[in-house]
């Protein structure tokens, strides 16, 4: 609980620094650039070796690609049921099915799980979050937006595979038969740990909520969905292979996620649902900090 109420005021601090004419608007984009680059690389070649690899590590690598095929189908049905206009139901393909698995899925899993957890919330991430991202949700933000080029299988194959974060996963476990210098490990250590304060100032500083009364039907399925059905559907995928309880743990905790915040970036960009999107990204993070215990608490007592 500490360490949760750390990340709160990590978050108040981003809220309180919006307010002050030193820090220009850009500022959390600076910050997340820096946790994209250098902190978050430095936590992946810092946890990394330290997996235990197992005949079970392709769960939590999978399970985000399962649960998106699912979001997606109720996407399309609800939309075609309460005939939402094309881009809303754009935006909710592009944003749903992703959680914010990395920004707030690894302070929240080292939170409450502690640092032996980070592996699997990092092949979750990596394995799914970041590669749908890359490939699904571009792909689909430029199928809704009649402006946009559709990027090429090539283009998004070089997104996935120069991203920081994904050349450093390529590197620890090309390395990870081989113990790092202790001079570098404490610089991994030091740059890692700098990743949960920063992004969640950076959260804090970029949080928006935006309400639309037209918006609000979709707002609540889109939210019922991402905090409560996707972790009931990823704990009953899980239920048919066993996996050991860690495992289980967290998986389940990171399909439990408010929506990805880059996503709801991707969809904006594509103007797909202006207000829908910050209002979605905005209230699921603020509601997360309810339902992300409340999980934590039912996970304890499933296992």
């Amino acid at each position: 609980m500490e360490s949760f109420a750390l990340v709160l005021i990590y978050l108040v601090i981003g809220a309180l620094l919006r307010r002050l004419p030193q820090f220009p608007q850009d500022t959390g984009l600076v910050l997340n650039q820096y946790v994209l680059f250098v902190a978050l690389p430095a936590l992946v070649l810092q946890k990394i070796p330290l997996l235990e690899f197992s005949s079970q590590l392709w769960l939590p690598a999978i399970t985000p690609w399962v649960l998106l095929i699912i979001v997606a189908g109720l996407v399309i049905l609800a939309g075609k049921v309460w005939h939402w206009e094309k881009t809303t139901v754009g935006a909710l393909l592009v944003v749903l099915p992703l959680g914010n698995t990395s920004f707030l899925g690894f302070p929240m899993v080292e939170a409450f799980f502690g640092e032996k957890a980070l592996p699997f919330a990092m092949i979750y991430d990596q394995a799914g979050s970041f590669v749908a991202l890359a490939t699904y949700s571009t792909l689909l933000a430029a199928w809704y937006n009649p402006n946009a080029t559709t990027p090429s299988a090539l283009q998004m194959l070089m997104r996935v595979i120069t991203f920081p974060s994904f050349v450093a996963l390529a590197v620890a476990l090309a390395l990870k038969s081989w113990p790092y210098p202790q001079f570098f490990s404490q610089l991994l250590d030091s740059l890692a740990a700098t990743l949960v304060p920063v992004i969640m100032i950076a959260v804090g500083f970029q949080f928006r909520l935006q309400l639309d009364n037209e918006d609000t039907k979709p707002l609540i399925f889109a939210l019922g969905v991402k905090l409560l059905l996707m972790p009931v559907l990823a704990l009953t995928f899980l239920s048919f292979f066993q996996p050991e309880p860690l495992l289980l743990q967290v998986v389940v905790f990171e399909a439990a996620m408010p929506p990805m915040v880059s996503a709801g970036a991707i969809a904006i960009g594509a103007g797909l649902a202006l207000r829908l999107v910050p209002a979605l990204v905005g209230l699921g993070l603020l509601l997360s900090f309810i339902s992300l215990p409340l999980w934590y608490l039912l996970l304890q007592l499933y296992v």
